[in-house]
């Protein structure tokens, strides 16, 4: 499934020069003529400068030095010319090439900046000369994190006055993050090959690998039915126009809902409130603890449930849900100011969504220890107590939550906010079996294994689990190798089953 806006290239950055070498004297402002500098910064940027020199200068100084003094000491002047000569000729290019600086520009382009894990990206460079003179040899090099591949390098040949190169290479990377590409760097030489130096351009870029997003079947789950399908808008008026709500004017709406008696009444423009769509809305509650998972890596258990959380995330922006992202540590996406529901274009939640994701790390929940009472540890020890704070005060539709390990009162806890939700279905990793088995193993056979995940009520079923069950949540046991959209659909069987036996009881 395509990750929203991965397709987008961003804009071009604008063109950045390339500034002093590091230990060069100050900058100037970047793509203009250096700032003045000094005599010690000077001197000190030409020392630099002559750091430079390539084996084949540094052997013409030595040359001209010998020559020079041979020719003091034998009386011979045309000896001379030659050696200073050859001990010039490293020094007039040295100062050629210290004099181009700020005369080359370069860019990058990322294509796309937001990937899916396991996804590659084209990174684009372009380098333009901006002088009247024509380049030597350019080597180019980009800084990349190890974990996008290896350091690209390019050799460019002779660039004209006013001419360009673009080349390109592909990062891939199978951690989800943030990663950060640059500076560019640029080593120049002379067209004699007597000097190289290395300038770095300040510009970086960001390249956001953001999880996997999984293809969801369109089910219909418990707590989808408030304010969705048929019902999703509702008009605030009823009995006319002396009865319409009025609102203050803002920048942008039209004049002609301008609900003149309550201007008059307010002093301020007030205009007409029309039909508001009444999403449903939908909190995914990702277990982020520390203690709750086992093991490390792409295939771990803590990175499926992260993948997950990010794969009902986006099916239910594109099924017109208003969804909220909230951690254990009470941390939610859209922020406080946000939770009554994502107004705005689903496709740009869903990269805020993902974005959060990708970053997404543990939570250090410390053990709480006896008489550790309100100290600096029991911050962190309160488990998902905090999201159910956070949800206590709102009444959600749907209530979709990955778990890791619990305990009986992290059980209780997560039983405790179904009270506050239409529907509630809870994906618990069984991390014993994550790290036991490599993913796809089963050792188990498919009967029994279809029993524990429909949630049929038996001895070998854990305490947790069940309390789960009793408190009203829709619980599946998630193990390595399984699939999420199996997963999802036999959720909805499973909830379906359990509305038939309420019904039957009822009657």
């Amino acid at each position: 499934m395509a990750t929203p806006g991965a397709g987008t290239p961003p804009p071009t950055r604008p063109p950045q020069s390339a500034p002093q070498p590091q230990r060069g004297p100050a900058q100037g402002r970047q793509g203009g003529p250096p700032g003045a500098a000094g005599p010690q910064q000077a001197s000190g940027g030409f020392r630099t400068a002559l750091g430079g020199l390539t084996t084949r200068g540094r052997s013409f100084v030595a040359a001209g030095v010998a020559a020079g003094i041979c020719a003091y000491v034998l009386g011979q002047p045309d000896l001379l010319r030659v050696g200073l000569l050859l001990a010039i000729l490293p020094l007039v290019c040295v100062a050629v090439l210290y004099r181009t600086r700020y005369r080359v520009a370069g860019s990058r382009r990322l294509a796309p900046s937001r990937v899916p894990a396991m996804s590659e990206s084209r990174v684009h460079l372009r380098v333009d000369n901006v002088s009247r003179i024509p380049t030597g040899l350019l080597m180019l090099q980009d800084r990349v994190p190890y974990v996008l591949g290896p350091r690209p390098r390019f050799v460019l040949d002779r660039v004209e006055p006013g001419g360009h190169r673009e080349v390109s290479y592909r990062v891939r990377s199978d951690l989800r993050g943030r990663y950060p590409l640059g500076p560019l760097q640029l080593r120049l030489t002379d067209p004699f090959g007597m000097c190289e130096l290395t300038r770095s351009f300040s510009a970086f870029d960001t390249l956001t690998v953001v999880p996997r997003v999984e293809a969801l079947p369109p089910v219909r789950l418990a707590g989808e039915a408030n304010g969705y399908g048929e019902s999703r808008t509702r008009a605030l008026a009823f009995a006319g126009e002396d009865d319409v709500i009025p609102r203050g004017y803002r920048h942008g709406d039209d004049l002609r809902r301008v609900h003149w008696r309550s201007t008059a009444k307010y002093g301020e423009l007030m205009v007409r409130r029309e039909e508001q769509p009444h999403r449903a809305r939908c909190t995914v509650l990702l277990d982020t603890r520390r203690s709750a998972y086992y093991g490390a890596g792409p295939d771990s258990a803590f990175e499926w449930a992260v993948s997950a959380a990010a794969s009902v995330s986006t099916h239910m922006l594109e099924r017109g849900f208003a969804v909220r992202l909230l951690t254990d540590t009470g941390s939610s996406v859209p922020g406080p100011e946000g939770t009554g529901g994502y107004v705005g274009d689903s496709s740009d939640m869903a990269g805020v969504l993902l974005d959060t994701l990708a970053v997404v790390d543990h939570s250090d929940d410390l053990a709480q220890s006896p008489g550790s009472g309100s100290g600096p540890d029991a911050a962190h020890s309160d488990g998902l107590s905090r999201a159910y704070e956070v949800l206590r005060s709102s009444h959600e539709g749907l209530l979709v939550a990955f778990l890791g390990d619990l305990d009986e009162e992290q059980a209780a806890n997560v039983g405790r906010m179904r009270q506050r939700a239409g529907g509630a279905v809870a994906f618990v990793l069984d991390s014993d079996d994550w790290t036991a088995r490599e993913p796809g193993a089963r050792s188990e056979p498919p009967a029994e294994h279809g029993a524990r995940e429909t949630g049929a009520a038996d001895d070998d079923t854990p305490t947790p689990l069940r309390m789960l069950r009793e408190a009203g949540w829709t619980v599946l046991s998630v193990r390595a190798g399984d699939s999420l959209p199996e997963l999802w659909q036999r959720a909805d069987r499973y909830r379906s089953r359990e509305e038939q036996q309420e019904a039957g009881a009822t009657t």
